[in-house]
């Protein structure tokens, strides 16, 4: 038996994680927003689900929630960073306070529920972080750009801590799902919609979802397994692309990045002091 602690498990992939977890006898320490969002598995599974209520923006009370799991439940083998959602919206569309609630939720939420528990996975001897990005953290689409700046800010973190705990016994996975059919979609947080976007890709990539035209292919329960099953993988592999809309456009992205910087080889090369 293993012990998860899981942020987001309201709905979506936390919650059908959470479920299936409990339903092979795990325990799960999981948080949410609104306390009766678990009520159902709390009197079916009783003490094997920990359940606290956590906005991740708040960090105080980031820091005091993974202390008192930690403090009743022991130890905990696996932190899963799942708690987000997406601002959609052309970049100009945006307010300040939704780039504000999209940063510190995705970015600095992540962050500091990793800070917080990394001192307990140190005294423990070692332990797994998932942190749950998207192909949205090396692929772009238009009309995401808020909620790619904190996939590749959350990324370009986890890439880094990965080097400096793989020493203390503690593995990263990053987490890269494509589409799937969760309350995402609905959840997206959006603006006022300027004409001058309409006729830009911004606009058609609005129109596919208003026209529910935007493919999504990934089977949630599919991916749910994958993220349990890389957890005895050994060493931890760093990132885990689930659905082949992510591979096909993660794939593309790379490619096309690596090509246009072979592109530059000789004038980065040349960029050098005189001897």
């Amino acid at each position: 038996m293993k012990t998860w602690f899981i942020t987001g498990t309201s709905s979506g992939l936390g919650r059908r994680l959470t479920e299936k977890l409990l339903k092979k006898g795990d325990r799960v320490a999981a948080t949410v927003r609104k306390a009766e969002a678990l009520d159902d598995l709390k009197l079916e599974y009783k003490d094997l689900l920990w359940v606290a209520t956590l906005d991740v923006t708040d960090t105080a009370a980031v820091k005091t929630v993974v202390d008192k799991a930690f403090a009743d439940l022991g130890h905990i083998d696996i932190i899963v960073n799942n708690a987000g959602y997406a601002l959609f919206c052309a970049a100009e569309e945006a307010g300040d306070d939704q780039i504000r609630q999209q940063i510190d939720t995705n970015i600095i939420g992540s962050i500091q529920v990793i800070r917080a528990a990394l001192p307990h996975l140190r005294a423990q001897g070692g332990g797994r972080i998932l942190q749950v990005s998207s192909a949205g953290g090396q692929a772009t689409y238009p009309n995401f750009s808020y909620y790619h700046t904190t996939k590749w800010g959350i990324e370009g973190f986890c890439d880094t801590l990965a080097k400096e705990v793989a020493p203390l016994n503690i593995g990263i996975t990053i987490i890269e799902p494509g589409a799937h059919h969760t309350s995402f979609a609905t959840g997206m947080v959006t603006a006022p919609v300027m004409e001058a976007y309409d006729q830009t890709p911004a606009g058609d990539v609005r129109r596919f979802f208003a026209e529910g035209t935007f493919p999504i292919l990934g089977d949630v329960n599919k991916t749910v397994q994958a993220m349990i099953d890389v957890t005895e993988i050994s060493p931890a592999p760093l990132r885990l692309a689930l659905g082949e809309d992510a591979y096909t456009y993660m794939r593309a992205a790379l490619v096309s990045r690596l090509e246009q910087l072979d592109a530059q080889k000789e004038l980065a090369i040349s960029i050098a002091m005189d001897n």
